[in-house]
């Protein structure tokens, strides 16, 4: 039995499904462009947080792929539409250098943030910018994580992602991250609504089981959880949570969903 006979929508990660680093995963292209043939609405959901929309679409497409900016949605993205329903939000940003780009408009101080947005900034964790950004919250500043992943898969095999840094620094200060990105609720629905769509009509393919399918079966969404990128049967197997679908990798999708 086809399970995705009744979807009208599909969501996609990025990074684990569609390529590695700066690699497409073999025969990723070819069936993006098939799905998007059809006519299906698609959204690319990611949590990347190291790249600005224009770099982001850059770097898919060069892989080959023809996505427009208009179906990215990425956590960087969903935190700026948050901060804009603040009242005179000041930041302090833990950011890549070219995310900052679409922070700009936004009032910055390392001291005097009433917002401390964290995402990715690699080697740049130090003792001292933890410290730092905990007497920020000890002040009284809001903490947001674009994301709070345990780990993703690289070109050089896995490697620590930041939610290790944002749970030590709820630890200790004790205040809760409000989390942008996937698995939130707020960042599926988002998508959502973007595509017109409920949540029993779309599914999210995804290599993650906490962040992707944990993420979107909340909601209502159907996970499809592919075996590239960070998938390791071990982990999925002591999970918890349960994938509608388990597949190679995207590359069957086509052909499941009857394009």
């Amino acid at each position: 039995m086809n399970t995705l006979a009744t979807i009208k929508g599909i969501m996609f990660d990025l990074d684990g499904v569609l390529y590695v680093g700066s690699n497409a995963i073999e025969g990723a292209v070819e069936a993006i462009e098939k799905i998007r043939l059809s006519g299906l609405p698609c959204r690319f959901v990611t949590n990347t947080s190291t790249l600005s929309l224009a770099s982001l679409q850059q770097k898919i497409n060069a892989m080959g792929f023809s996505i427009p900016a208009d179906e990215i949605i990425s956590a960087p993205q969903a935190t700026l539409l948050y901060l804009k329903k603040q009242h005179e939000p000041v930041c302090r940003l833990l950011l890549a250098n070219d995310v900052q780009k679409d922070f700009k408009d936004f009032p910055q101080s390392n001291t005097k943030a009433n917002y401390v947005v964290v995402g990715d900034i690699g080697n740049a964790w130090s003792y001292p910018l933890l410290n730092e950004v905990f007497n920020c919250l000890m002040q009284g500043a809001k903490l947001i994580a674009i994301h709070k992943n345990r780990f993703w898969q690289t070109e050089h095999g896995l490697q620590m992602d930041i939610g290790g840094f944002i749970e030590g620094l709820e630890y200790a200060s004790g205040s809760k991250a409000l989390i942008i990105g996937k698995p939130s609720a707020e960042f599926f629905q988002i998508a959502l609504d973007d595509m017109g769509l409920k949540p029993q009509e779309v599914a999210i393919i995804g290599d993650d089981i906490d962040v992707d399918i944990g993420g979107g079966q909340q909601l209502g969404l159907m996970g499809v959880l592919v075996k590239t990128g960070k998938y390791r049967q071990s982990y999925t197997e002591s999970s918890l949570i349960k994938p509608g679908l388990v597949i190679d990798s995207i590359i069957s999708l086509p052909g499941l969903l009857g394009c």
